[in-house]
């Protein structure tokens, strides 16, 4: 019988709208972390000539489509949340190609260890399971919806409808096993960072 090959030490970054995922996932990277990003691939899906569109153009029909092919992701956020059947038939679309897509960029990854960025990863089934810690961005919700409005146009109902989408803050950090407070300036990140890529360093030489 063949020996269970060893899991690669992973982490699964996640937290709210507006909470600075993507900002820390970039501090990691940039001190060796290698960073998987499912919003990134779920982008790149709907994209023109992205493996999704024909799928989507077949279940939802053209005026979900950009004049150049990519899905138009503001009409479809307005859909899925009026029409609970369409987020479904979204998710059917997309879930399985972005685990696919996922699981092929972890396994071509170079770095100390793996961090996949996952917006919704405690709402999801099995991410948990996944990855060996999950580290949790937090902020209040005020300053959540003040980073969102100020960088998407977005009202601040908008905002909120988003966020009553995805789980409470409460569940998230009850979920963590590491969180960063991203509450301040920026500059508040550095040691926060700094101090679990080491700790992430050691447990992947460890593991």
């Amino acid at each position: 019988m063949e020996p269970t090959p060893k899991r690669r030490f992973s982490v699964g970054l996640t937290g709210g709208i507006g909470s600075g995922k993507t900002t820390v996932a970039d501090m990691l990277a940039a001190r060796g972390a290698a960073v998987v990003d499912t919003d990134l691939i779920a982008h790149q899906l709907t994209m023109p000539g992205g493996l999704a569109i024909p799928e989507i153009h077949a279940q939802f029909g053209a005026a979900f489509l950009t004049p150049d092919g990519a899905m138009n992701r503001a009409r479809m956020r307005e859909y899925v949340f009026a029409e609970p059947d369409a987020k479904v038939r979204l998710e059917a679309i997309l879930h399985p190609l972005i685990r696919i897509e996922t699981e092929r960029a972890a396994a071509e990854a170079r770095g100390v260890y793996l961090i996949f960025v996952v917006p919704l990863l405690v709402e999801s089934r099995g991410w948990k399971d996944r990855v060996s810690r999950v580290l949790v961005v937090d902020c209040q919700e005020v300053t959540q919806v003040r980073r969102v409005m100020s960088r998407s146009g977005l009202t601040e109902p908008q905002v909120r409808a988003i966020m009553a989408a995805q789980v409470s803050r409460e569940e998230r950090l009850a979920a963590a096993d590491d969180v960063i407070d991203n509450d301040g300036e920026a500059s508040a990140l550095i040691p926060q960072v700094a101090q679990l890529h080491a700790r992430y360093s050691a447990l992947a030489t460890a593991s």
